[in-house]
């Protein structure tokens, strides 16, 4: 069950899922790191740091420039206005108008390095958390939401890089800016810079208000976007079953109240950041109206403590000193967003790989296949193990079928097989030699996989067949095309194996898509072969077809098979049944048949 829609204070995360709230809970610890998150980003930038070193100086310039104009124009006014002394007054503009046109080239100057080091150090983030995702396990794809770890690869990496290229130079020119006001202000008069500072304690507590409450806000934005993504992949993925069970209305309500949460968070967000530029708005006319006030009645009634320019440098500078303090304040809620941003994408960079401590590496296998003893679970907090003491041998070049109820392992053999999980006890021999000893590669390059759902990419058949050994040959394709009894149906397409298939084709069957994902696993020529429910989603013809190609693949292979269909098991050489991860009978067809145990109960049952 989902949150219901909660204040806008005291919050909890969203949740979907129960089994995702403690990995959740650790994310949200990490998110409150956001000083731990700057000193990583500025890790990251090590390669930029000259470059930016070299902007900070830039805008540094840019900012003293804009110190100058002000003084510049009060100068003028003292000096030739108030005077009447016109003489050298149109060289002393034309400067001025230098000075200006200046700033603004050294501050275009400093947003194009910035944007394009800002482009150069997301790239590197979002390649090196894509690389990262590859090295890591399937249990942590099969714990999480597909969109949900898109959201992050997109939407919390876009929400970086807009930071990075326009708040960093804001940020800083900002703090430049306001240094440099201040500095101005009590060299001219400290009088009336202590009376302008007078609104400095109300602008702390305004900012300091908005901002407690915007942080917290805006990684709840983050985290309910994400959250929103992977619902709607999952429901775009599983469309079909959503109209077969004519589930639309509860679909479209499921994600009327996700979207109102996000709706919500993000309402608040947005209300409490907008208070920030009229807090800003209201200090600026506050400020303006003390200067021109208090300026105007020292100039009427002091003896030349202040000038009618010092008072017009002041009435510029005071917008000036609101301006970055307003700047400041509007960056720091993006910067908070942003930081939000990238915690979630560290969090993902922070999780372990798949650790691979085999010494063997490149080394042809023959097939042999042991498993002594072994027991698994995937859930390490639950006693209950999905493999429990499985022991049994498959000689190399022999086929097995997995049979048994749902729930009895078969799936699980084949992904321990693989190594997509590691046991919690036992051992599995390849060859009489320990998996784990093997590089995970040297496993996977020699196993074939044809699982029940096949996936191809939107690439042509050539180049998804060839996806399972990217150096084969033309030659090769055809002929495990030819294998599979995909080569016919190819070659009646208009452009035969360069045919690109998209991912809304309707020009193949589900069963042809199959037997180019078998193409795709014989192109590799595999010492293991591992067929998962291969032939459920095919028609009769179409099994006939595959049951041909099986009678030449698993010669010399050592072949695993899940199939609940009987033609497929009666060509194998022999037959577990498993019954919630245990081993309760094996041997021939035959031999199962004669002893009348749970395999013939299997056979009379349908």
């Amino acid at each position: 069950m989902i949150d219901k829609i909660k204040r806008p204070f005291g919050y909890e995360p969203l949740l979907r899922k129960e089994d995702l709230g403690r990995r959740k809970k650790k994310e949200d610890q990490r998110a409150n790191d956001f000083w731990g998150t700057l000193v990583r980003l500025w890790q990251f930038m090590r390669g930029e740091r000259r470059l930016l070193y070299f902007i900070i100086f830039v805008v540094m310039i840019t900012s003293l420039l804009t110190i100058v104009g002000p003084f510049m124009i009060g100068y003028t006014v003292d000096n030739y206005l108030v005077v009447q002394q016109f003489d050298g007054l149109i060289t002393l503009l034309m400067f001025i108008f230098f000075i200006y046109v200046l700033s603004a080239g050294t501050q275009y100057l400093a947003s194009f390095l910035m944007v394009g080091l800002a482009q150069r150090t997301i790239y590197n983030l979002r390649v090196r958390l894509f690389s990262h995702m590859q090295q890591l396990s399937v249990r942590f794809f099969d714990k999480r939401q597909h969109g949900e770890l898109m959201s992050r690869m997109t939407n919390d990496i876009e929400t970086l890089s807009q930071t990075m290229n326009s708040s960093f130079i804001q940020f800083t020119t900002s703090i430049v800016t306001l240094i440099a006001t201040v500095s101005v202000m009590l060299y001219l008069s400290p009088l009336l810079t202590l009376l302008t500072m007078t609104i400095v304690p109300l602008l702390v507590f305004g900012v300091a208000f908005v901002t407690r409450r915007t942080g917290p806000l805006y990684k709840q934005r983050q985290r309910r976007t994400g959250e929103l993504n992977g619902y709607i992949e999952e429901v775009i993925s599983g469309q079909e079953i959503v109209k077969v069970f004519s589930q639309e209305e509860r679909t479209i309500n499921d994600f009327e109240e996700r979207a109102a949460n996000l709706r919500h968070v993000t309402f608040w967000a947005l209300l409490y950041a907008g208070f920030i530029p009229k807090i800003m708005n209201m200090l600026n006319n506050i400020s303006f109206a003390i200067v021109a006030g208090a300026g105007g009645l020292m100039a009427l009634y002091t003896d030349g403590l202040i000038t009618i320019g010092t008072i017009v440098i002041f009435a510029e500078f005071a917008r000036q000193f609101t301006r970055p303090l307003a700047d400041l304040s509007n960056q720091f809620n993006q910067v908070l967003s942003a930081i939000a941003g990238a915690e979630r994408v560290f969090t993902i960079i922070d999780t372990e790989p798949e650790t691979d401590d085999g010494t063997i590496e490149d080394q042809a296998v023959e097939g042999k296949i042991d498993f002594k003893n072994v027991y698994f679970s995937y859930d390490k907090e639950q006693f209950e193990h999905t493999i429990r003491d499985l022991s049994f041998s498959i000689d190399a070049g022999e086929s097995v079928a997995l049979i048994g109820s749902t729930g009895a392992g078969k799936t699980t053999v084949m992904q321990l097989l693989a190594r997509f999980y590691e046991v919690d006890g036992g051992e599995i021999l390849i060859d009489g030699t320990n998996l784990t000893d093997y590089k995970r590669h040297t496993i996977r390059s020699q196993t074939a996989f044809v699982l029940q759902d096949p996936y191809l990419f939107e690439a042509t058949i050539r180049e998804n067949i060839r996806y399972g050994k990217l150096d084969a040959t033309d030659e090769d394709v055809i002929e495990a095309a030819k294998l599979a009894n995909a080569h016919d149906f190819i070659m009646q397409l208009e452009d035969g194996y360069d045919t690109v298939l998209e991912l809304d084709e309707g020009f193949i069957s589900q069963g042809q898509k199959q037997l180019i994902s078998i193409a795709r696993a014989l192109v590799t020529d595999p010492a293991i072969l591992l067929l998962d429910e291969a032939t459920s989603s095919i028609d009769t013809v179409t099994e006939l077809k595959i049951q041909e190609a099986l009678e030449h693949l698993m010669k010399g292979r050592t072949s695993i098979i899940i199939a609940h269909r009987l033609n497929t098991i009666k060509a194998v050489d022999r037959i577990f049944v498993l019954e919630q991860g245990q081993m309760l009978e094996s041997g021939s067809e035959e031999e199962l048949m004669r002893r009348k145990g749970r395999y013939y109960e299997m056979i009379n049952a349908k």
